[in-house]
């Protein structure tokens, strides 16, 4: 499981609980894909963050770590995201993904282990949050009631992963103090929501915008942006997502008390605009590292992002003045934008693949050295 072998299955998993997450939210849109449509409204949300992300995130780690055993919580969570696709009753399928969730702490305990730093600690604590939500949500409390949890998985393993890299950069010597101000703030008001939600969502929303702050003044996008191709591609992603960070740090801090449309507009400039604008950028880097095979980047990957943005621009409006039209026509189009990321990205890759065999020697263009050596054939 700990080779490359392994990794493909639980991804493909991972990009099935996608798809069915974006059926599923459709079908909370309005739309209906088909008239046979399986019941994943519902399960929108966990498909989502649990099975798609949350798995995508656990083979990642486990990438990193390259020990078999910490393939654990990806198979446990993607087990579980399988049994939410094919409509399981009852609590098994929050129990294996909540398993998932406590494999991915522990994967994080020896990370930590092996390289203590504070940003392999807020990834931790983005894990930790996982698991809690996991444990609210195995326990029944409703989806709205814990989904601030999810959020903080989320928001702290991205800002721990920028946390890393912006050390390349050099900052200055105040970030790391402010970074801990940021992330104090934005974990207790994970805390605090657990018992007062109107108070702890609104400190939540303090922290998010602290952390956009922190992101805005010291991400590495800020100088990656005036370098052409893939560079200014990711530094473009980058820089949006922190916008959209900090409208939904605003949003929560005065929406404490939502409306149904308010609490659209909460989760998805969060989910959509700032996580998937991060997935947008780390996509060409990180799905190459973990299934061995390269991407090809074109102007083609910017199609899907200006989409993105563009429709949760009309989607979010939409909730904010009461239009129901905007709404609708705008998560579609949302939905079409990750479609068109997943169709770029596996193009991408089949270009890249083509592009890695042209590119090697064949035996008869390899150099005198390599003659005779296993696996060489002489010309």
């Amino acid at each position: 499981m700990s080779g490359r072998i392994g990794r493909f299955p639980l991804m493909a998993v991972a990009i099935l609980s996608l798809f069915a997450a974006l059926w599923g939210g459709l079908l909370r849109l309005g739309w209906q894909p088909l008239s046979l449509a399986p019941p994943l409204a519902q399960a929108h949300g966990p498909l989502m963050v649990c099975g798609f992300l949350g798995t995508l995130i656990c083979v990642e780690r486990a990438v990193a770590l390259g020990d078999w055993w910490a393939y654990i919580a990806p198979l446990m969570a993607g087990l579980g995201a399988l049994m939410l696709i094919a409509g399981v009753p009852g609590e098994a399928s929050p129990a294996l993904i909540t398993l998932g969730s406590l494999g991915l702490v522990l994967n994080f305990a020896v990370i930590i282990r092996r390289q203590t730093a504070l940003f392999t600690i807020t990834m931790g604590l983005g894990a930790v949050a996982w698991l809690v939500g996991n444990c609210f949500w195995l326990a029944g409390r409703p989806i709205p009631g814990m989904i601030f949890w999810w959020a903080g998985f989320l928001v702290l393993t991205i800002a721990g992963e920028r946390l890393e890299l912006s050390r390349v950069a050099g900052p200055a010597g105040r970030s790391r103090e402010m970074f801990l101000i940021a992330a104090a703030l934005y974990l207790a008001g994970l805390i605090i929501a657990s018992f007062g939600v109107v108070l702890g969502m609104r400190l939540i929303g303090v922290g998010m915008i602290a952390l956009t702050l922190w992101l805005s003044r010291y991400d590495l996008a800020r100088r990656t942006i005036s370098v052409p191709g893939l560079t200014r591609f990711i530094a473009a992603n980058l820089l949006a997502g922190y916008v959209w960070l900090g409208a939904s740090g605003i949003i929560w801090c005065f929406a404490a008390a939502y409306s149904p449309a308010r609490y659209d507009a909460m989760l998805h400039t969060l989910f959509l605009g700032f996580v998937f604008s991060m997935i947008f950028a780390h996509a060409p880097i990180i799905f190459p590292a973990v299934l061995g095979r390269p991407l090809r980047f074109s102007r083609f990957f910017y199609a899907h992002a200006v989409l993105l943005h563009l429709s949760l621009l009309l989607r979010v409006g939409g909730d904010l003045i009461g239009s129901f039209w905007a709404y609708e026509w705008g998560g579609m189009f949302n939905v079409l934008s990750l479609l068109l990321f997943a169709g770029v990205t596996v193009l991408a890759a089949r270009v890249g693949a083509q592009e890695q065999i042209e590119s090697r020697p064949t035996a008869r263009q390899l150099p005198l050295s390599g003659l005779g050596t296993p696996g060489v054939t002489r010309g």
